[in-house]
C-alpha cells in the first residue's frame, strides 16, 4: 500500500469518468441503509458546508439537495470514505422518509423466489 490515496490522510476522492463517486447513506440511530446516490466534487463540498446531504442527480443533470421539495433532509453527522476513496458513507439523521416513495429506506424490498417482497 504505497499509494498515498489508500494509506495517507489527504482527502483525494477517486471520481469516475463522469466525475462521480457512490454515496451510501445510513441512519445514525438505527444503522439502517437509507439510500445510495452519487456525488461530484461540488455536491461533496455543498454537503460539507451545509451539513445537509447534497447529491448529483444523474437524471436531472444538476445538484440535488435531499429534501429540497419534501423537507425530508438528511442532516449529516459524519462522512467516511473507503480505502481507495471511490465511495462515501454518509451517516445521517433523517428528517423523514429517505425514499421518494415515502418508505423510510429505499431498500424496502428483498428478492424472493418469485420476485420481490416488502420488508418494511
Amino acid at each position: 500500500m504505497s499509494d498515498a490515496r489508500e494509506s495517507g490522510l489527504a482527502l483525494d476522492p477517486k471520481y469516475d469518468a463522469n466525475g462521480l463517486v457512490t454515496a451510501v447513506v445510513t441512519d445514525r440511530a438505527s444503522g439502517a441503509v437509507l439510500m445510495v446516490a452519487h456525488m461530484n466534487a461540488e455536491a461533496l463540498a455543498a454537503t460539507r458546508a451545509s451539513g445537509e446531504a447534497t447529491f448529483w442527480s444523474r437524471s436531472r443533470g444538476r445538484l440535488w439537495k435531499k429534501g429540497e421539495t419534501s423537507g425530508n433532509v438528511l442532516r449529516v453527522a459524519e462522512i467516511r470514505i473507503d480505502c481507495d476513496q471511490d465511495a462515501l458513507w454518509l451517516i445521517a439523521d433523517p428528517a423523514g422518509p429517505a425514499c421518494h416513495t415515502g418508505a423510510l429506506s429505499c431498500f424496502y424490498r428483498r428478492l424472493a423466489d418469485d420476485g420481490l417482497e416488502r420488508v418494511d
